[in-house]
This record gives structure tokens, C-alpha cells and sequence, in this order.
């Protein structure tokens, strides 16, 4: 059985490694691991930003098996933050097997605790199993009362040369 906990600073090879194994397995360009690990070391310091890890144990040791990363920003329509489920992952081996679950429920836990009402998840429309998995756990698209989905754009922040 998986134990799953909010990672600390200490974490940040590990999550490193983890996010590494993500991108390239579904071959989105990425930083080296240890490149990430600096950036998680850096990021776990801040107060709005909450990682989980999911370990096995294995003999003596801790196996990673999953992690998240939820970053919190202020919100106008409503009291408390608005947290933003940047990452969440779990190695192909052991999916199907409740660690994504449990995950994602401490997840909304520990930014419950922090004051968080709503939880923001981007994801691909071509990928069916992952948007399975969140409306699964009452995640939508469509809001209450209109028919049509909310969409996210992502844009540079810097002048475009060309245009």
C-alpha cells in the first residue's frame, strides 16, 4: 500500500526525477532532472505552493510512486485562494491502483485546510482517461446552469517579433 504525504524541500530530487519521468514519457520537451530538482527545492519554500508524494514501501526504503504539485494564487470572487493542479502523476506500472485517488484527495485536503474553495485542473482534450479520472472525482468542464465549456489559453508574455 502506498503512503502518501506532503513533500517537503527534502523532497525535491526526488520530485525532480519524477516530473522528469513524466514529460518524457509522454514526450513533452523538459528540463534535466536536476534542473527540476533546483526549481522544486526553490518552490517548496514558497507558502502557496503544495507538493504530495506517494511512496511504496519497499524493504527498508521508500519507492516514489506519484506526485502533484497545487500552486495557490489570490482569488476576487471568493474568499481563499484559487488552487491550480499543476502536475499530477503516477508511475504507468501503478495506475489503476488508487494512488492517483489518494493523491488528489490530499490534495484537495491540504488546500481545503488553506482556505482553497475551487481547484483549477488544464487538461488535453485528446486525453480521455486523465479527464475520465477527474470527472470521476467531480471535476467539470461545463458549469452548473449553461451548455457550453470553459476553455484555458496560454499565451507568451513578451512581445512577438514577427507580429
Amino acid at each position: 500500500m502506498s503512503e502518501v504525504r506532503r513533500a517537503t524541500p527534502g523532497d525535491a530530487g526526488v520530485l525532480g526525477r519524477l516530473l522528469w519521468d513524466f514529460n518524457t514519457e509522454f514526450e513533452t520537451a523538459t528540463d534535466d532532472a536536476e534542473v527540476l530538482a533546483d526549481r522544486f527545492t526553490r518552490l517548496l519554500e514558497l507558502d502557496g505552493i503544495v507538493a504530495v508524494l506517494a511512496e511504496d514501501s519497499v524493504e527498508d526504503s521508500a519507492e516514489p510512486v506519484g506526485f502533484a504539485l497545487v500552486s495557490l494564487r489570490p482569488a476576487i470572487w471568493f474568499d481563499g485562494p484559487v488552487s491550480q493542479l499543476e502536475e499530477l502523476y503516477v508511475v504507468p506500472a501503478l495506475r489503476d491502483h488508487g494512488i492517483g485517488t489518494a493523491i488528489l484527495e490530499l490534495c484537495k485536503r491540504l488546500v481545503r485546510d488553506l482556505g482553497s474553495p475551487e481547484m483549477h485542473i488544464n487538461v488535453d482534450e485528446i486525453d480521455t482517461d486523465t479527464r475520465r479520472f477527474y470527472e470521476r472525482h467531480g471535476f467539470v468542464n461545463i458549469e452548473p446552469g449553461v451548455d457550453y465549456r470553459m476553455l484555458c489559453y496560454v499565451g507568451p508574455t513578451h512581445a512577438d517579433p514577427a507580429g
